[in-house]
């Protein structure tokens, strides 16, 4: 069994905001002594360099921008993402900013180019009049194709929602729970859910979301969600405000979730079947993410990283005034 997993007491993925000159070595500084926890000191170094060129470019090229760190793990592997995200003029020729000796900015013109080389896993996209992402990932293989941003509420420590992704010979499940509120108390909730998640996490969604309600009783309490993915069949079960979805080109399926709230006398769970259409996105969010967007006619999102999507969905669709989290898995 492989897990990719947001461990329960693991740390929140951090987020710098880079509007100005500062920002960029905090941001460089913070990548790199994670990356010295989690890799060799060798991959940290390089780290280091590619946060740099993306924090610089960010505020050289987009006006400032955020940059969003954080590891991921399964029993064999961990990388180190870096995802750097605007709102700035975007990108006429992708392929020609990632060639050496182009800048727009007076620059040398290696930065995008540079961290391309430097990543074990690369990917971008821009859209002119509408900004530009880019995902890079330090370390191994995870094997598995998936995004996620997962941000605390501004002044908040601790992020109150949390998620797990775990995959077996057959499929993979995924979670998703948002504790009441924000803060410490909102983090244990959720920390506790995951728990419940993790210790039977290839049971069926129903079965998951029973015993996520029980152990959560002595807690503020939340919303979470379960999907079980095998083959192209879709187990889902929800309770409140978790939103899921199936996207592909041209179609959109929601998932769908029952009222209520885990650990407060939730009576009624029920799960649901789906059929998924080969190569269709799975995307869940918490309600830190507004609802309305729409990607069935955006290919050119579709195509690309699952942690693009998912960092696409929270630069548009964030609220700014809760806890946010998108997980997004091809």
């Amino acid at each position: 069994m492989a897990a990719v997993v947001k461990i329960p007491g693991q740390s929140t993925q951090q987020r710098h905001v880079i509007d100005d000159e500062s920002k960029v070595g905090e941001a460089r500084r913070a990548a790199q002594t994670l990356a010295n926890f989690e890799l060799t000191a060798d991959i940290a170094d390089t780290v280091a360099i590619a946060a740099s060129e993306l924090a610089k470019n960010l505020l050289l090229h987009a006006g400032g921008g955020e940059l969003l760190i954080q590891t991921l793990t399964n029993q064999d592997a961990t990388v180190l993402e870096l995802l750097a995200i605007d709102r700035g003029r975007g990108m006429e020729n992708v392929a020609r900013c990632l060639t050496d000796g182009y800048s727009t900015a007076g620059t040398p013109g290696t930065g995008l180019g540079a961290v391309k080389r430097l990543a074990s896993d690369f990917d971008i996209h821009s859209v002119p009049g509408e900004g530009t992402i880019v995902m890079a990932r330090f370390g191994d293989d995870l094997k598995l194709r998936f995004g996620a941003v997962n941000v605390a509420v501004e002044g908040e420590i601790e992020c109150g929602d949390a998620w797990c992704l775990m995959n077996d010979a057959e499929g993979i499940s995924l979670f998703i729970v948002d504790g009441l509120g924000h803060g410490t108390f909102a983090a244990e909730a959720a920390r506790i859910a995951v728990g419940a998640f993790a210790s039977n996490p290839f049971a069926a969604p129903q079965e998951i979301m029973v015993q996520a309600n029980a152990l959560m009783s002595k807690t503020r309490g939340g919303a979470a969600a379960c999907a079980r993915l095998v083959g192209d069949s879709v187990s889902y079960a929800g309770v409140g405000n978790i939103a899921g979805s199936l996207i592909s080109p041209g179609k959109s399926q929601g998932l769908v979730s029952h009222n209520g709230t885990l650990g407060l006398n939730q009576r009624r769970t029920q799960q649901f079947e789906y059929q998924r259409q080969p190569g269709a996105l799975l995307i869940m969010h918490s309600d830190g993410i507004s609802g309305r967007w729409e990607l069935r006619e955006r290919p050119d999102l579709l195509h690309c990283h699952p942690a693009i999507v998912a960092g696409a969905i929270y630069r548009d669709h964030g609220r700014g005034r809760d806890d946010a989290t998108v997980v997004v898995v091809s």
